[in-house]
């Protein structure tokens, strides 16, 4: 997946506005339970510190657990500013509101807060931007980190079974895919933040 060489920009600071800069640290600080390279990286392309990332994340988890938080689709307006697009979205019976946000780390995806008719957030994800050319996923081997979302594996290897994820912004999805030698082969597929962080495989190495 093509991932922007960002500017340094303004370091994170523990007071002061919190900017999409900061939100970009929150989405890294999650993944790098999996993938602490990749996140290193990144890191680095952003010109900020690992202190920096830690502080933007507490910052964010005390935004979202105050008392006096506003809702989670107006703190994502105020930090990210007016969405890119928004698009509507029919859930079942339902038509749903998603409110799309680049995110200059990885420019061909967008953050999606998928909203209800009255207002609550339903989720909240990366998905691939509107017009963006998708992955060719057909083998295991195409299955690396940050290489795809979630709706992206569910559709290349259908039927795809959800899974509860092992924390909060983690998402699971149990399917069949062929290996390197064309044998279909179970596994699970762990996302955070809707992106793809690794493989397991319940049969064994």
């Amino acid at each position: 997946m093509e991932r922007m060489s960002a500017s340094p920009g303004r370091t994170p600071k523990s007071s002061g506005p919190f900017t999409p800069l900061d939100f970009q640290l929150v989405l890294l600080r999650r993944m790098a339970d999996h993938n602490p390279d990749l996140v290193e990286s990144a890191r680095h392309d952003l010109g900020v510190s690992l202190a920096d990332m830690r502080e933007a994340n507490r910052r964010w988890q005390a935004m979202s657990r105050s008392p006096r938080s506003r809702g989670a689709a107006s703190r994502y307006r105020s930090v990210l500013g007016a969405p890119d697009a928004t698009v509507t979205r029919r859930i079942g019976d339902l038509e749903c509101e998603a409110l799309l946000w680049p995110v200059p780390l990885w420019p061909d995806l967008r953050f999606e807060v998928l909203r209800a008719p009255n207002g609550a957030v339903w989720n909240e994800w990366l998905v691939r931007a509107p017009g963006a050319p998708g992955p060719a996923l057909h083998t295991l081997d195409d299955l690396t980190p940050w290489s795809c979302t979630v709706d992206e594996a569910a559709r290349a290897f259908a039927p795809a079974r959800p899974m509860e994820g092992t924390a909060p912004t983690r998402w699971r999805l149990a399917f069949t895919a062929p290996d390197g030698a064309g044998q279909p082969r179970r596994c699970v597929a762990e996302f955070t933040w809707g992106l793809l962080q690794r493989l397991s495989f319940p049969d064994g190495a």
